[in-house]
Order: structure tokens, then C-alpha cells, then sequence
């Protein structure tokens, strides 16, 4: 008999690591929470509209990406129909103005050009990078942890074409970016849609890809795509456990020798692979046991993707003549309102035309994304009747600003669904509610993570709290680098095989 992995939480990190575990002949056993897979690429149905949190375009889509392959072999996209939206996103203010961020890089210069004549030697020099970063190689290759000397000079050989982008755009947050803009117009365009603190190198690698349409959505949406990956795992001889959470990693002379669960049972394995929230694992799974400065300085210093007030609407309307738009369509606000305890003066909303399984024919699931506090919703859910008040108000708020840019819109709603940050954490248990880890701001794109704890054997962690960045490729990826680090601890070949 092989050896075995027990693996805590069936998301994209967890389900990768056990489907790699399974390939290279370890018995993996995965633990959930939740009654699903998936973890934060999911999606839920209230009557017969279905909201999608996750997913707003897939890094790997096609197979001009060096990412497709990963996908190929977690067996995720087989059949999956894939949409290529026209747009990344767009902007419009409330005195009627736009920008509209196209997917392809010589429709969006030529708009940007138009939109901005004053800034034309600036949006030249950020197009030609745009493009030139379609030649970018982003496959994946070995684990870091396991390069040498040799595999650096690979990487030192295929990043050195790149060498004068990176550093002209890597040190540079998306704030600081938009600032070299001129026209207040594209500046807000460029700061208000992303992070301000994140490195804009983001938003160059990303329009490369929606350029080279390798970076569509998967028709059915986030938890159909994460089924399928479940599927893959399940066909390998895994298995997963739902609705058991790990309540604590069980250490026996400072290795890792299994889980206890919340029902109070253990069990055993060789290895345990977290890939449950970063901060649950370390102080409360392991009680901080296992810790130094440097990751106590990552969990009270690094900023986090902010928890987000998720709204949901099924409209009874088609918006067939709404442009397809990836990420969202960025809305000023007429005036700032409170909201979540925080103060709102855009707010993201998604129109998901591009998507027919969500919504019955004729009308269209629309999702609104807020960014919010974490500590104000902890608070407020202590008096339940407060709490439930302030998610209604939210969604009256939004339906109304929507009425405005969609006349009639407002006697249009069929359905109302709002998740707050307190949500993401019951059912998830990402720390503060964040949906997507550490921020990749210029700073903590340098870090190198970890993902073993130090004075701890036989423990790895994957997943979004180990990567700046998070986002379904980090799962996939780390996932799959931890059982190639397991393989050549056990001087035994890394094995991949494709459905």
C-alpha cells in the first residue's frame, strides 16, 4: 500500500493536491467543512438563478497558455463551453462619461487615444508592454523548493526578455500607475477598479491574456467548474469527507500524524496537506505552535484582499444589448453612502449575459460586489435582527442605484441575495472573510513563502495564503508543487497522466 495524505479542505488547493496525490500512487483522503467542493469558487442557487462568487475569467482558458495544461490534468475543462468577453471592464461616472477597458489591446489603445489624446505617449508605452507580455511564458514549472542551479539559469533565460517590463511595472502600485495619467478620467479608470496597492504588473499580464483569449469564463460557472475537478479527484480513487471540519492537526513528536475532527474522531495518515485558511491552520489547528517572526509578521502586517458585501439580483430582463463584460461594470455613485460601516462612492456590478445557465430565458443574474470591514460585521451579527435590517437596506440601495442606469429595472427584480464578509467566513473560514489572501503589492510579490511550518515535519500548506496573489491558479499550482516535493522526499518520480 501507498503511503497517505490526508488533506484539509476540498477546494481548487486541496482538490489539486489530492488529484497529484492520487496520480503519483498516495492514498489521499480530503476533509471538508462545507457540503461541496470548491471552497470560494462556488456558486448558489436562490429559486432558479444561480450567483456565481468566483470566477471572473479563467487564467489558462485556452491552449495558448502555458497554464492550460494544469487544467488539462486536473481534468477541469473537458467539453466546458468558454465565453470570451469583449471587455475586462468598464467605468462610468455619473455626469455620463466612460471607459471601457476592451479585451483586445489595439481596440483598447485606440479607445484610450480617443478618450484621452492629452495622455497619448503614456497609453502607447502601456500597450506596447500589454503586448509585449503576450509572449510571456507562464506555464508553471517544478516547485521553487526543489530548483537548482540549473532551473535558475532556465528562469534567468526566460524572464531576461521581460527583465526592463518587470521592473519598470513591477515596482509600481496600481495607484501610483494611474497617477502617470493625466486625464482624471483614465486615472480613476485605472485606480478604482483594482487595488490601488497592488503592483501594476497586474493589470499588464492580465490584458495579455484577455488579448490572446486565453483567459475566458467557463460557461456553468465556478462550482460547476470545481465539480468538475472533484470529478477528476474521484476518478482517481480519492476521497473526500463533507460536512467534517478539522477542529486540529494531531502532532506526535513534532510531526504532523493526522487530524482530529469537530465530531471528535481521529484519524491518521503519513503526511497532512492544509489547504484551509492560512491563519485557522497555523493559531488555532496547531495552537501557534509552529510559528517565528516572519509569518507573525506576514498575518499582522501583509495586506489582505478586503471581505467583500456580495449582492445577487435575478432580474426579469435579458440585457441582450449590454456589451459582454468580464469583470464588471465600474458605477459611480450620485452621491457616497455608509454602508457595511464603510463609505461607498463606486460600487462593481456584474451582468451576467454572457452566461445563459444562470438565469431561465429572458432574464439575467446580476451580482454586486462592496468592499467592506470584517470587525463591523462581527459585530453587528451579534444582534441578528440589526444585521439582517442592514443586508436589506444594502440590497434597496443597490437596486436602486441600478434603476437609474437600467430604467425599470428596479420592478424587474425577482430574487435578492446578499452575503456579507461574516458569511464568507461560516462557510469558508477564510480569516477576516478575505476572499482572495495577501494583496500582491510590489513588496509582497518579492516574498517567498513557505509552505512548511518551521520545527513541524510531514506538514505542507497550499492554497491562497501561501502566494500573494490568491486565485484558482495559486490552488492549482501550489497544490501540485507539494506533491512534487512529497514525490522527491520519497525518491519516487513525479507522475502526471491526462484524462
Amino acid at each position: 500500500m501507498g503511503k497517505s495524505i490526508i488533506i484539509i479542505g476540498a477546494g481548487i488547493a486541496g482538490l489539486s493536491a489530492g488529484c497529484y496525490g492520487q496520480m503519483n500512487g498516495y492514498r489521499t483522503s480530503i476533509f471538508e467543512m462545507h457540503d461541496k467542493p470548491g471552497g470560494l469558487c462556488t456558486s448558489w442557487q436562490r429559486k432558479k438563478y444561480t450567483f456565481d462568487l468566483c470566477i471572473h475569467w479563467l487564467v489558462g482558458s485556452a491552449s495558448a497558455s502555458g497554464f492550460y495544461h494544469i487544467w488539462q490534468e486536473l481534468g477541469a475543462l473537458p467539453g466546458q463551453e468558454i465565453v470570451n468577453t469583449d471587455e475586462f471592464y468598464r467605468l462610468e461616472t455619473v455626469d455620463g462619461r466612460a471607459v471601457d477597458v476592451y479585451s483586445n489591446i489595439d481596440r483598447l489603445e485606440q479607445h484610450l487615444l480617443e478618450v484621452a489624446p492629452e495622455d497619448t505617449a503614456m497609453i502607447k508605452e502601456v500597450t506596447r508592454s500589454m503586448r509585449h507580455f503576450t509572449k510571456f511564458d507562464m506555464s508553471p514549472g517544478k516547485a521553487p523548493e526543489l530548483s537548482n542551479a540549473f532551473d535558475g539559469m532556465k528562469m534567468i533565460f526566460k524572464m531576461l526578455p521581460f527583465f526592463g517590463e518587470f521592473r519598470k511595472w513591477g515596482r509600481l502600485t496600481m495607484g501610483e500607475f494611474a497617477e502617470r495619467f493625466q486625464n482624471p478620467l483614465l486615472q480613476d479608470a485605472w485606480r478604482r477598479f483594482l487595488p490601488s496597492e497592488i503592483s501594476a504588473m497586474a493589470i499588464m499580464i492580465t490584458m495579455a491574456g484577455f488579448h490572446q483569449k486565453t483567459q475566458g469564463y467557463p460557461i456553468g460557472g465556478s462550482l460547476m467548474f470545481a465539480k468538475a475537478i472533484e470529478k477528476r479527484y474521484l476518478s482517481l480513487g480519492g476521497t473526500v469527507y463533507y460536512k467534517l471540519p478539522v477542529s486540529r492537526i494531531v502532532v506526535k513528536n513534532d510531526r504532523a500524524v493526522g487530524v482530529k475532527l469537530a465530531d471528535g474522531s481521529e484519524h491518521r495518515a503519513d503526511y497532512v496537506i492544509s489547504a484551509a485558511d492560512g491563519y485557522t491552520a497555523i493559531f488555532e489547528m496547531l495552537g501557534g505552535k509552529y510559528v517565528n517572526d516572519t509569518i507573525r509578521g506576514y498575518y499582522r502586517e501583509l495586506p489582505i484582499f478586503q471581505p467583500l458585501i456580495f449582492i445577487g439580483l435575478g432580474v426579469k430582463r435579458s440585457f441582450a444589448d449590454f456589451p459582454r463584460v468580464s469583470t464588471g461594470l465600474l458605477l459611480q455613485l450620485e452621491k457616497p453612502v455608509m454602508l457595511g460601516g464603510q463609505q461607498h462612492d463606486w460600487m462593481v456590478v456584474r451582468i451576467h449575459n454572457f452566461d445563459p445557465t444562470l438565469a431561465p430565458k429572458g432574464k439575467t443574474a446580476i451580482t454586486v460586489m462592496l468592499q467592506s470591514n470584517y470587525h463591523y460585521w462581527e459585530s453587528l451579527q451579534k444582534d441578528m435582527k440589526a444585521y439582517q435590517a442592514e443586508k436589506k437596506k444594502m440590497a434597496k440601495m443597490v437596486i436602486g442605484v441600478l434603476d437609474k442606469r437600467f430604467p425599470g429595472l428596479a420592478s424587474q427584480v425577482e430574487v435578492t441575495d446578499v452575503a456579507t464578509p461574516t458569511t464568507f467566513k461560516r462557510y469558508t473560514g477564510n480569516w477576516q472573510g478575505s476572499f482572495e489572501g495577501w494583496l500582491p503589492t510590489p513588496k509582497a510579490m518579492m516574498l517567498r513563502m513557505s509552505k512548511t511550518l518551521p520545527g513541524l515535519d510531514s506538514f505542507y500548506m497550499v492554497g491562497q495564503w501561501i502566494q500573494p496573489g490568491g486565485g484558482l491558479p495559486t490552488g492549482a499550482v501550489t497544490g501540485r508543487q507539494v506533491i512534487q516535493i512529497i514525490c522527491k522526499r520519497d525518491k519516487r518520480p513525479f507522475v502526471i497522466t491526462i484524462p
